[in-house]
């Protein structure tokens, strides 16, 4: 626990998001999928929107919290193709069905089998539902996973961020919240509504999903 307070506090002070991390490979996911409408839940500040902006004709954020909104908004204030909603998924266009759907650091925020019913819902025949989630630590597997993460943090760290922060980056200060579900746990659930869903365990943490919709 010493070694895991101390690396925190290393990260405090040279922060990196493991979320953007993976924006990149969520962006290509969905590319390849050749989605042209997108739905990004939970877009912060808008850093995924903006690489699936490049990728995608229409990205359509949502975002609960109202200052991390008009953040978001203001960047994209110019484009008419990327739109900000400030709302949860709860409050989303239950008309609409997207190409794509991505949560990144989202789904633990919300109950998990009546979301993924609803995320496969949301999905436009062929769609693809692309997730990059955080999951609760249980078992010597989940303490292999945590090792290499925890020796590389660091240094990621320095290389992205050598100088000391005097504040926490706009885009990192979003409301948090511990995952409930063990990795087996989403699996099952995934196995459930998801049928096909292709879940891997990632380094920081973290665990990615990717399913298609039936054409």
């Amino acid at each position: 626990m010493a070694l895991l307070s101390r690396l925190h506090r290393f990260h405090q002070r040279h922060p990196w998001s493991h979320n953007d991390h993976y924006g990149p490979w969520v962006a290509d996911c969905v590319a390849a999928s050749g989605a042209r409408n997108v739905l990004d839940v939970g877009c912060g500040t808008g850093n995924l929107a903006a690489l699936l902006r490049r990728r995608a004709a229409t990205v359509t954020g949502l975002e609960p919290d109202p200052a991390t909104t008009r953040a978001a908004a203001e960047r994209f204030a110019g484009d008419p193709a990327v739109t900000i909603v400030q709302a949860d998924f709860a409050a989303r266009d239950r008309q609409r069905r997207w190409d794509a759907v991505t949560l990144v650091a989202v789904l633990h925020h919300l109950p998990l089998v009546p979301t993924l019913r609803e995320l496969r819902g949301c999905l436009a025949p062929g769609g693809r539902l692309v997730i990059v989630g955080c999951y609760r630590e249980d078992g010597p597997a989940d303490l292999l996973a945590t090792l290499p993460a925890a020796l590389a943090n660091p240094v990621v760290g320095l290389v992205k961020h050598p100088d000391r922060a005097a504040v926490t980056p706009l885009h990192m200060t979003a409301p948090t919240t511990n995952p409930k579900e063990t990795l087996r746990d989403i699996r099952a659930a995934a196995a459930q509504e998801l049928p096909g869903a292709r879940i891997r365990r990632r380094l920081f943490w973290r665990y990615t999903l990717v399913y298609d919709a039936l054409a």
